[in-house]
């Protein structure tokens, strides 16, 4: 059987075309799947488990369905959606897990990320990351009221499109000596990553070794995945509908 990976669907009530792609792929071809891992910025914006956005519960239930059925449904936080707790992993079925994290496909360990911290380039991205994801900043966050942490996060979004859009696009990529620095550390030749957006399959040769470096698409305008069978892998797109 084999092995789905998908990053970056960035799920959102404004383009339902993708939500609905989504939710068709976890109701056909996901179904045949030993396991699906998603790996970070499941949504566009996750602002707490206690959100009651229709659109989200929507999603989760069909995380549920899949789950139930017997597909085993792993998540890793991406930049968008690190607010994501115990009890959307409750609700959905998914288990949780950290990042990075390494996992056996077919005998071969494999390392998976979001990806961002690979990006060390951005210096200004890596900062505010360290300040978000600081618990007790996180917890202030989530006493406020819904309303306000809607306001807030909306404000930090168009402040980071405005910074984005001035950034070189070599800055927002991921750096080649922090991709061999963290394979040697965990000591694997294969890395699955999302974030950065830009599907490929890269080759190179590290301390006397072949790797690769498998980069997962996102879902704003198609679906994207990578399917692991065997020692195969092979990233696929699927068409809206």
């Amino acid at each position: 059987m084999a092995t789905f990976f998908i990053s970056d669907l960035h799920l959102d009530p404004a383009r339902p075309r993708i939500t609905e792609l989504f939710l068709d792929f976890l109701k056909q071809e996901a179904r045949r799947a030993e396991a699906l891992y998603i790996l970070g910025d499941f949504f566009e914006v996750w602002i707490g488990d206690d959100d009651p956005d229709p659109h989200h519960v929507r999603v989760m239930g069909g995380v549920r369905e899949l789950a139930d059925s017997g597909v085993a449904v792993y998540f890793m936080h991406g930049n968008r959606d690190f607010l994501i707790g115990t009890d959307f992993a409750a609700r959905t079925g998914v288990q949780l897990l950290p990042d990075p994290t390494v996992v056996e496909l077919s005998g071969i360990p494999s390392l998976l990320m979001h990806g961002d911290t690979l990006c060390t380039d951005d210096v200004e991205y890596q900062k505010f990351r360290k300040l978000v994801r600081d618990p007790a900043r996180q917890k202030t966050f989530l006493a406020m009221p819904l309303a306000e942490r809607r306001a807030f996060v909306g404000r930090v979004r168009t402040e980071s499109g405005l910074s984005t859009a001035q950034k070189a696009e070599y800055i927002m990529d991921v750096n080649q000596q922090a991709v061999e620095q963290v394979m040697r550390q965990y000591g694997v030749a294969r890395l699955i990553h999302g974030h950065t957006h830009r599907p490929a399959i890269h080759g190179f040769r590290s301390d006397s070794r072949d790797k690769t470096r498998i980069v997962l698409g996102d879902w704003y305008h198609q679906g994207s995945i990578l399917r692991v069978t065997g020692k195969d892998p092979a990233l696929a797109t699927l068409p809206p509908p």
